[in-house]
């Protein structure tokens, strides 16, 4: 229904984006890789996914339309919903799910927090025909300043529904070990021992 949204960033975390357009705040769902690729420039253009439910719709965003694609790829395997997908894609690139697939790479979908081993076959099943039809991605990363990457790091966990008390322990203990990692690589890192 919407392809993309261009307009000026109003707010930005990991777990989400505000863009006004028109007038309109549209708050979009977003993943850790969209996180780091997005500029902190005000004007911004971003691709979109609507899901519609009977309880509500959610609109997913990426910064790029190969993010977008392995998106809806993940989630035309029956058991991943659109949250699962964030979840992938803020664990792995889209390069990454692309290669893990392409490789049948079982145990680095399972390393994924809410993927066990069934969902993990099922995807390389479902999709390995479909993923070698597209087009390939690339890595690309994003730094953020470390004074506010614990607290950015906590929130986008518990927006994607880890329970704050857990996660404040696992991003605390990760940022003693490593005080200089981004926010995007604290995520990761939490979203592997949550």
């Amino acid at each position: 229904m919407y392809n993309h949204i261009r307009g000026r960033l109003v707010e930005k975390n990991p777990a989400f984006v505000v863009i006004e357009a028109n007038g309109i705040g549209f708050q979009v769902n977003i993943s850790l890789n969209t996180y780091a690729k997005l500029p902190n420039t005000e004007a911004v253009l971003i691709y979109t996914h609507l899901v519609v439910r009977e309880d509500g719709w959610q609109m997913f965003g990426f910064a790029d339309q190969d993010e977008r694609r392995i998106f809806q790829l993940l989630i035309s395997v029956s058991g991943v919903g659109p949250n699962t997908g964030r979840v992938i894609l803020s664990s792995l690139s889209p390069a990454e799910v692309e290669s893990a697939i392409l490789m049948e790479n079982v145990g680095l979908l399972k390393a994924v927090k809410g993927i066990g081993e069934k969902t993990a076959q099922r995807l390389v099943i479902d999709l390995k025909d479909k993923i070698g039809k597209g087009i390939s991605t690339q890595i690309k990363g994003a730094a953020m300043a470390p004074v506010s990457n614990h607290s950015e790091a906590v929130s986008a966990l518990e927006i994607l529904g880890f329970n704050r008390i857990r996660v404040e322990k696992v991003v605390a203990a990760i940022v003693k070990a490593e005080t200089d990692l981004n926010v995007e690589e604290i995520i990761k890192q939490a979203l592997k021992k949550l």
